[in-house]
């Protein structure tokens, strides 16, 4: 039996609370799990120290027996000093996407055409000026 260390989603619409359960990895997310570890609830501010509540000794028994934690669960054991911390590489993560790109070329390219227009008459009085001088 391939077991998780896994949130299982409670509380009502727009309100998340989550517990931190043991479960078979072949059950649904909110479905029969094992053994309840913790609670996890995201709305309190992150410095509370209610946000996240693991019972460290069983989630240690359960990584013993090879339960795997998802990503979430494996931070918060990270924070409690439970897993050692690891690395994670995301290249992409401070990229935009693709219409915020669109929108930044559009923008530019609408700044540079107002730059050579404001550049554009202030250079032709000039030349005009410039000509009729040679002219007399």
């Amino acid at each position: 039996m391939a077991m998780k260390l896994r949130l299982a989603r409670g509380g009502s619409k727009k309100r998340p609370f989550y517990r931190i359960v043991a479960a078979d990895s072949r059950m649904p997310r909110d479905g029969r799990f094992i053994e309840k570890l913790g609670t996890y609830n995201p709305l309190l501010p992150k410095d509370s120290e209610d946000r996240v509540k693991i019972d460290i000794d069983r989630c240690k028994h359960w990584l013993d027996q090879g339960a795997q934690p998802t990503d979430r669960v494996a931070r918060f054991l990270e924070a409690a000093g439970v897993v050692e911390k690891k690395e994670r590489s995301n290249p992409k993560k401070g990229e935009p996407g693709k219409a915020a790109k669109d929108r930044a070329e559009a923008k530019a390219a609408k700044e540079a055409a107002a730059a050579e227009a404001a550049a554009a008459p202030a250079e032709a009085p000039a030349e005009e000026a410039a000509a009729e001088e040679t002219a007399e």
